[in-house]
């Protein structure tokens, strides 16, 4: 193997490792506003630390201001409160869906996944766990929609 190709082949080997692991990489910095006591928002931070996102843990003993100032409806609210990139993201969101919302970046406040669904990133991360992402739309009082799908592996 000449020496060109194998820098082509070592390019192209780690051009794909950027990509995969780029997305959270070319995103700003995630401020995580949570209960100090909560263990499963402890979990969800790690896991988004854990995808390459930079994450600046606020502990919060009130909620409530945190989800007024970011506009989070009631209807909406989950366990923590995320703001990257402008947007929020309430409660147990799965990483394939913040990897969206940031590389997409569409007109919306955020994304929300309220409650707290058994199964969830941070909930116990099963993957039979079947649960919806809505939207969080900037005019308040405007209706959400299915952002994205979690449904059990096949």
């Amino acid at each position: 193997m000449d020496l060109n190709r194998r820098h082509f082949i070592a390019g192209a080997i780690m051009g794909m490792t950027m990509l995969t692991a780029g997305v959270a990489i070319a995103a700003g910095p995630m401020t995580i506003y949570k209960d100090p006591q909560c263990g499963c928002c402890e979990q969800w931070a790690e896991a988004m630390e854990a995808a390459g996102f930079k994450v600046d843990i606020r502990d919060e003993a009130d909620m409530t201001p945190i989800k007024t100032r970011f506009g989070v409806p009631a209807d909406m609210e989950g366990c923590h409160t995320a703001v990257i990139d402008g947007y929020v993201v309430e409660g147990h969101v799965p990483l394939e869906a913040v990897q969206k919302l940031v590389t997409e970046k569409p007109d919306i406040a955020g994304i929300a996944v309220p409650g707290m669904p058994a199964g969830s990133l941070g909930m116990g991360n099963d993957p039979q766990a079947s649960y919806d992402v809505y939207t969080i739309a900037k005019t308040s009082g405007a209706a959400a929609t299915v952002y994205y799908k979690v449904r059990p592996a096949q």
